[in-house]
């Protein structure tokens, strides 16, 4: 398992899942759709996102394509740090 995906799914699964199975969720599962994050849920995750991989999310990078999944996320991180190297 990739190391962001890693980080990312014990994230969601530490603080969204709250008791449910981990494994249940696929990593193109959309996060809003499912129910599994809110939109506060959302600042909670650009919270984890700059504070674990020290890059700033820009307002127009809070949309559905760069958030709404683990792949989609594991994509938009490391087209961050990306932007660092």
């Amino acid at each position: 398992m990739n190391p962001i995906q890693n980080d990312v799914r014990n994230f969601v699964a530490e603080n969204f899942l709250f008791g449910e199975d981990p494994a249940s969720l696929h990593n193109d599962d959309s996060f809003l759709e499912t129910g599994i994050i809110d939109s506060t849920g959302v600042l909670e995750l650009v919270a984890f996102i700059e504070d674990h991989y020290s890059v700033a999310v820009d307002d127009d990078e809070l949309v559905p394509e760069n958030l709404d999944s683990i792949d989609r996320l594991i994509t938009f991180i490391e087209s961050k740090l990306k932007e660092l190297a």
